[in-house]
Formats: structure tokens, C-alpha cells, sequence
């Protein structure tokens, strides 16, 4: 017969193996962080990426083109940023187009022809002289798809700066070790943070991708 010692280190040995693998959560110590980096301007870039990423869903990526929408793309004239609307006059010419009236910036034309097209909204804009027309999209299932493509690519633009701050700070931290001013325990430890940071921030960009792929990719209505 088995004792209850065998059959009790049996039970141990089951939650063992049902531990293996599980990754234990880091608990991010901002004091210990800031003794070797400015953890308020790493958190900062960061947020930066985020709320970045949740501008452009909440202004651009939507299923029905609007004209405040069409207003704030930005446009690149003389290298200075400007949103549309200071520097055209933007009108609903009847419910599927709008017409945008550059007569007084002619020169932004190439720039914004570029910016609609890349804007993410899935439009197709076209030039009549200092006039341009911009067919609003149905929605059909295949504009919903588009727009949530779009949204990824958003994505992985905020994740990708995510990651440059984090490897930034990353090649900061490696300095000081290189440098014995700090020992190689603890530069892998404050690593660890940092990157366990920079995921926890992707994370929360994925979650706002979720949602907003969710969004866009719900019944079909077609106008």
C-alpha cells in the first residue's frame, strides 16, 4: 500500500509539473528603476505611442467617413503639420461625396491627395483642378475589412514604437553595466522590468486593436 507521505509528495510533484511553464508575474519597483533610469520620461514615450494609437482610432477609424474626419488629417506643407481643414474648405457635395476646395493652398494638393490616400479610411480621392472629390465608401463588408487592416497597421506602428523606447532605454541601462556602474545582477533585473514594462504597454495596445477591430468588423450594412 501506498503511505499518505508517498501519496502526499505524489501531490507536490503534480502542482510541480503543473507549474512548469507558467511565467510568474513581475511586479514593475519604480524606485528601484529610478535609481538608474528616468522611469517617468520611459513611461512617458510609451504613453505616448498609446495615445497616438487611440487618436487615430478614435478620428479615423470609423465605418461611416465623416467630414470631422476628413478636417483632421494632417498635411505636410513647407515641413510644418496642418490639419486639413486650415487649409481647405471642406463640404458634403450630396451623401456620397465630399468635395474639398484648395484654391487657396494649390500647392498642398500633391501632400494631401498623398495624406487622404494614406490615411487609413480606405478613400480614393480625385483631383479636378484646386478641387478635390472624395467618394465616401459604402459599407460593405469588404470597406470594413480594409478599415481593419488599417487598424493593425496602426498597430503595429505603436508597438513598434514601443519597442524603440524600450530597447532606448534598454541600451541605457547596458551602458551603465558596461561601465561598472552597475553589476551585471542588476542590470538584468532592471531589464527585465523595463521589457516586462514595454509588454505590458503592447498588451494594452492590443486590447484597443481588439476592440476596435471589433467595432469595424460588425454587421454589414449596405447604404
Amino acid at each position: 500500500l501506498q503511505s499518505a507521505r508517498d501519496m502526499a509528495k505524489g501531490k507536490d510533484k503534480k502542482k510541480e509539473d503543473r507549474g512548469k511553464g507558467v511565467k510568474k508575474k513581475l511586479e514593475i519597483n519604480e524606485s528601484f528603476l529610478g535609481d538608474v533610469i528616468n522611469v517617468e520620461k520611459l513611461k512617458s514615450e510609451m504613453d505616448h505611442n498609446l495615445l497616438k494609437l487611440s487618436e487615430i482610432f478614435l478620428k479615423y477609424m470609423t465605418v461611416r467617413t465623416t467630414i470631422g474626419a476628413i478636417e483632421n488629417v494632417p498635411i505636410i506643407l513647407d515641413g510644418k503639420k496642418y490639419p486639413l481643414i486650415e487649409l481647405g474648405q471642406i463640404v458634403r457635395k450630396n451623401p456620397k461625396v465630399i468635395a474639398i476646395n484648395m484654391v487657396a493652398f494649390p500647392q498642398a494638393l500633391p501632400a494631401t491627395l498623398k495624406a487622404l490616400s494614406e490615411s487609413g479610411m480606405n478613400l480614393n480621392p480625385q483631383q479636378d483642378g484646386t478641387t478635390l472629390f472624395v467618394p465616401v465608401p459604402k459599407v460593405t463588408r469588404e470597406h470594413r475589412e480594409n478599415l481593419s487592416k488599417n487598424a493593425k497597421a496602426h498597430f503595429i506602428k505603436c508597438r513598434d514604437g514601443i519597442r524603440d523606447v524600450q530597447n532606448k532605454f534598454l541600451k541605457t541601462i547596458k551602458s551603465k553595466e558596461k561601465d561598472s556602474q552597475l553589476s551585471e545582477d542588476i542590470s538584468r533585473q532592471i531589464s527585465e522590468q523595463v521589457k516586462f514594462l514595454g509588454d505590458s504597454y503592447i498588451l494594452r495596445a492590443q486590447q484597443m486593436l481588439d476592440a476596435k477591430q471589433a467595432e469595424l468588423l460588425g454587421k454589414t450594412e449596405e447604404d
